[in-house]
């Protein structure tokens, strides 16, 4: 069967019950806030690991360029590494075509024996879209729904209800930290020459600028503001869509068919 992520390919294969999280995205590129936001739904769920799983062809984002796969899963791969509790598929990138988050919740499922618990983490703003998806009714059964809110974004009440009897759905809403950063920010703040930092990992932020991702990242505003290094790290540390890839401006960008 194919590989996960190496990390966690082998959880609950000992029969202990185990709960996984899925944070899927166009990732164009990963940022603080995705990662703070699968931490606290970590946290609050008690999820022993989340997966993050980049689109391959993210079909909502064909209206713009997409940065090439391979860069967007070395950049999640980098931002990831310190967390023991994370890792990164190639599964949507390695399946090809035009990406559905049912058919990564079937791979994941046929993958993990039964007493693996999977939770899929979005934006609220994705789940109040959730009946217009592919298969909407095999997602809620194929997975736990964890709808994050945004800064700027909430359901009412009265919408949540109505979201649960469209499609008997069981959708938990947690609040996380208000952080207002999305990869569309940080696109444009690359073309632009400015600064990055403290946006996303400091590995992410140097990748990009090696590899000169997101137009003149590298330019004088971006260089000047290089100080000696320390030698410590910076700290660093949102996903739903409909073809699984609206998503990921970032959760302060959030929701999978609508958090890349």
């Amino acid at each position: 069967m194919a590989r996960i992520c190496e990390r966690f390919d082998d959880l609950g294969a000992d029969g202990t019950p185990a709960r996984l999280g899925i944070m899927g995205g166009t990732f164009d590129p990963i940022h603080i806030g995705h990662l703070a936001t699968a931490e606290q739904a970590r946290e609050a769920y008690g999820l022993d690991a989340v997966v993050f799983v980049p689109a391959g062809n993210p079909v909502f984002k064909k209206h713009r360029r997409v940065t090439p796969a391979v860069d967007r899963l070395a950049l999640c791969r980098l931002a990831v590494a310190s967390n023991p509790a994370f890792c990164v598929s190639a599964l949507e990138i390695e399946r090809g075509g035009d990406t559905y988050t049912v058919d990564t919740l079937r791979e994941l499922r046929a993958h993990y024996p039964a007493n693996v618990e999977l939770f899929f983490i979005t934006g609220a703003d994705a789940v109040a879209h959730i009946v217009k998806w592919r298969e909407s009714a095999a997602i809620a059964d194929l997975a736990h729904l964890i709808a994050v809110t945004r800064p700027g974004y909430a359901l009412t009440a009265e919408r949540k209800r109505e979201i649960e009897d469209e499609g008997s759905f069981d959708v938990s809403y947690l609040e996380v930290t208000a952080l207002a950063i999305s990869s569309s920010d940080l696109r444009a703040r690359l073309r632009e020459g400015r600064s990055i930092r403290y946006l996303t990992m400091q590995s992410v932020r140097d990748y990009i600028l090696e590899h000169g991702l997101y137009g003149e990242a590298d330019d004088a505003a971006e260089r000047a503001e290089e100080v000696p290094a320390t030698g410590a790290d910076d700290a660093g540390d949102a996903p739903g869509r409909s073809p699984r890839a609206a998503a990921a401006s970032g959760l302060a960008g959030a929701g999978k068919e609508a958090l890349r």
